[in-house]
Parts: structure tokens; sequence; C-alpha cells
């Protein structure tokens, strides 16, 4: 009597709707964003790191690179927009992988909210993240002397093209921080990630500078390609729709195969 009671229940269609998952990616963006809140430490790295990349790639390296600061401006910092993304959604991943192991998770496997719910949120917070970063970096600029030579709304479409590709790579970093065992473990392998994407692109120096084989490397980088669109957006100069087109195009392949490949893992594991 109790089991074919108790069957059907087991059994019972526990799809939610559109409506149901959209409250629970907000709440559950609230509540990553209340952490923050109550741990502003952790906002170091979006709110410091703009401002010493820029002052040590200007004032330190943009004599020897473009001969004074001011070209150097021009050039490297509507590339670091780029360059800051893909860093901070690369971060993403420690986060989740420091909630699986201190027990987050198993609290969210007993509530009645949609599983996807869980990454769409941290993709929400760190949108929140990225932006006051964004925002940080364009102020600083300005008040060193950048020129917004393309207007207020083509830097605007450099934030969102930036933003569009760094949501995409946090997937990545999401599939990363439950596929690996430690905080520690994502940081190094993220490390990894970084750094050739970062430096083998034309976000700090121009590509015919290098040798032939990293050039190779450079033209096939999307963050170089990403560098390249914000800075014609932004100095109001150079070809657009091209490297806007294989932004997106990389955003999108991203996504369509690191999302699939997170979301299983997570259902895995939860």
């Amino acid at each position: 009597m109790t089991t074919a009671t108790l069957a059907p229940a087991r059994v019972e269609d526990t799809r939610i709707g559109l409506a149901g998952n959209l409250r629970h990616v907000g709440a559950l963006t609230r509540r990553n964003l209340m952490r923050i809140k109550a741990d502003p430490e952790s906002m170091f790295d979006a709110v410091l790191m703009p401002v010493i990349f820029t002052v040590l790639f200007v004032y330190v390296f943009g004599g020897a690179m473009a001969g004074d600061q001011d070209t150097y401006k021009q050039y490297m910092i509507p590339g670091l927009m780029g360059q800051t993304g893909l860093t901070l959604a690369m971060a993403v991943g420690t986060g989740l992988n420091s909630d699986f192991q201190s027990g987050v998770m198993d609290r969210f496997r007993t509530l009645p909210i949609a599983r996807s719910a869980v990454l769409l949120s941290k993709i929400g917070a760190e949108t929140c993240r990225a932006l006051l970063s964004f925002a940080i970096l364009i102020v600083f600029s300005l008040c060193i002397g950048l020129e917004l030579k393309g207007g207020v709304l083509a830097t605007l479409a450099a934030v969102g093209l930036s933003l569009v590709f760094g949501m995409a790579i946090v997937w990545i970093s999401m599939l990363l921080g439950m596929a690996l065992r430690s905080a520690q473990a994502v940081q190094g392998v993220s490390m990894l990630v970084l750094m050739p994407m970062q430096f083998g692109s034309s976000i700090f120096a121009r590509p015919e500078t290098m040798p032939g084989w990293l050039q190779s490397f450079t033209k096939v980088n999307p963050l170089s390609a990403l560098a390249d669109a914000c800075r014609a957006l932004m100095n109001g100069e150079g070809a657009v729709a091209h490297p806007v087109l294989i932004v997106l195009a990389w955003s999108v392949g991203i996504t369509a195969v690191f999302a699939p490949l997170a979301v299983s893992r997570f259902r895995k594991r939860t």
C-alpha cells in the first residue's frame, strides 16, 4: 500500500517552467551577490586589477612599446577590456569548486530548484562583477588621458562584446571547477590557459613585431579579434565588422560546446 502510493510521487514530472527557472536564477544570483557583499575582499581582483594592469603597462612598457605613453594608451587599454573579462571569467571555476568542497551543493540538491539555475546564477553574478570592472577601467583610463574617439555608444558596444565573450568563457571555467579536485588545481590550470591567450595576442603588442610562429597563433587567438574589435570601436578607426563577427562566432561556438558539457557534469555531481 505504502509503496504503491509513494511510487507515483517519485516518478512525478518535476520539470520547472520558464517562470520558475527565472525566479530561481534571480534568487541564487542575489545570494551570490550577497556573499560578495559579506566578503568584499573577493572583489579586489575586479576592482584593482584594471587599475594595476593599466598603470603597469602604460607607464612601464608604454614608452618601449609605442614610443610614448599617450599612443600606447589608445592601443592597449581597449584591448585590456577583453583581458579583464577573460580573467574574471576564469575565476568562476575556483568559486564553484569551493562550493562543492564546502557542501553548499549538497544543500542545493535538497531544494526544489532548477538544476540549471545554479550555473546560470553564477553567470549572472559574474556579469555584475565584470560590469563593475569595466566601469572602473574606463573611468580610470579617462582620468589618465584616454580618448573615446569612437564615442560613448561605440564604447558601450565594446563593453557588451567583451561581456559576451567573457560569459562564454565562464562555461569553460565552470567545467574545470567541476572536473578538477581542488580549487588550487582549478586556479593552476586556469593560469595555464590564461597566460598564452593573454600575451600571445594583440592586446599588449602588435602581432607584426612577433616572430612568425607566434604570429600564426596570434591570428587565430580569439582575444586578438576581441582586442582589435574593441580598439576599432573605441578609437573610431579600423575595420569593425570582421573582428566583431569573429568574436561572436567564437562566443557562440564556445557556449555551444562547453555549456552542455558543464551542465552534464553538474548533473552527474549533484
